[in-house]
């Protein structure tokens, strides 16, 4: 399994970009800071990295300049909500391989991927529309057909990552289906989005 490392201070980037790269079968790992960043760069090797600009600690054009200059290859992708100029000359001077300015959607997350030549799940989600999905899934929850909701819920979460609802229908399928640990987390995240 490939292993990306998703470094951003708002969790709730971080938690999107993980749900995202989790979908299309990678390991994510994740740090809040620089500092965080330059140990799991450290300890681990990645197959890509999506790196904020602006963190505290250490900022994302620091980590990138001293991963590089500690001969650490691995293809970098900056996420960034100050685009400028500047910052993308920068950046690509230092070897980031793409500039993704937030906020950004599932599919250019799948694009980019595909633009590195990594895997991405081959579901056909051209003609679905999530509304229609989440009305699916919650048929599916009302007659007890937990893992079919879950299927369809997934399939709405990879085009539609900041949809609260889909969180929360995820959590009822893993609790119909007897996973209490899968169901708390997808919660969790849920209330990430309500409070």
């Amino acid at each position: 399994m490939k292993k990306v490392l998703v470094v951003d201070d708002t969790k709730n980037i971080r938690m999107i970009l993980t749900k995202c790269l989790e979908l299309e079968g990678y390991e994510v790992m994740t740090a809040s800071d620089g500092k965080q960043a330059l140990e799991l760069f450290g300890n681990n090797t990645f197959d890509l990295a999506f790196l904020d600009i602006k963190l505290p600690e250490i900022r994302g054009t620091e980590v990138l300049k001293r991963i590089r200059e500690a001969g650490i290859r691995t293809p970098v992708i900056i996420i960034t909500a100050y685009a400028t100029v500047k910052n993308a000359v920068d950046c690509t001077n230092l070897g980031a391989v793409a500039y993704i300015q937030k906020p950004f959607s599932a599919e250019k997350i799948r694009s980019v991927l595909k633009e590195f030549g990594l895997k991405t799940v081959n579901i056909e989600k051209a003609a679905a529309q999530p509304a229609d999905l989440i009305s699916d899934a919650r048929g599916f929850l009302e007659q007890n057909q937990y893992h079919k909701a879950l299927e369809v819920l997934k399939t709405a979460l990879s085009i539609e990552l900041n949809n609260p609802e889909i969180y929360l229908l995820i959590s009822n399928s893993y609790r119909g289906m007897n996973q209490p640990g899968n169901a708390q987390r997808f919660y969790q995240f849920y209330k990430t989005f309500t409070t």
